[in-house]
């Protein structure tokens, strides 16, 4: 299992709504929306795991959820 279907694994265990993509950079880009507590949760399950091992750097920015997000998907460019 790759890593962004990992990420949309614990995201849908989770009740994690949003999207993950790999960047032309080789980086991963993951927008979520939940209570802080249950994203709180869905990054320490990340990093936990064997595929949580490759995360070298997180950049965590917090915003004003939009509700936009009705599910957890994979996006592909």
């Amino acid at each position: 299992m790759g890593f962004r279907w990992y990420a949309t694994s614990i995201a849908k265990e989770l009740g994690v709504n949003g999207w993950v993509k790999n960047l032309r950079d080789g980086r991963v880009e993951i927008i979520a929306e939940a209570e802080p507590d249950i994203l709180e949760s869905f990054t320490e399950k990340m990093k936990k795991s064997y595929l949580g091992l490759n995360i070298h750097y997180i950049n965590i920015e917090k915003e004003k959820a939009t509700g936009e997000f009705k599910d957890f998907k994979i996006l592909f460019f």
